[in-house]
């Protein structure tokens, strides 16, 4: 398996790259074996989980879109106790 060097990278390239790696959680060099993986149709041939399909056809959340939900639908988790009553 060989090694590329990768020159000449653009500040924006980069943190994109960079924003992947920290959202999916996976290093940087995953992400951009990912990225030509894609690019090039030449997939590996890994086994999908039993979920990906699932997850592929609802989408998925990185951990900010998570936390923001989670804020917004925290008064929904409030027991008002006199309607209760």
């Amino acid at each position: 398996m060989g090694q590329i060097t990768l020159r000449g990278l653009g500040s924006e390239l980069e943190k994109e790259v960079r924003r992947r790696a920290r959202e999916d959680r996976k290093s940087l060099n995953r992400v951009i074996l990912d990225i030509l993986h894609q690019a090039t149709g030449l997939h590996k041939g890994k086994k999908a989980s039993p979920a990906a399909s699932l997850k592929q056809l609802a989408g998925g959340w990185s951990e900010k879109e998570a936390s923001h939900f989670l804020e917004s639908i925290r008064s929904c988790e409030q027991i008002d106790e006199e309607m209760w009553r």
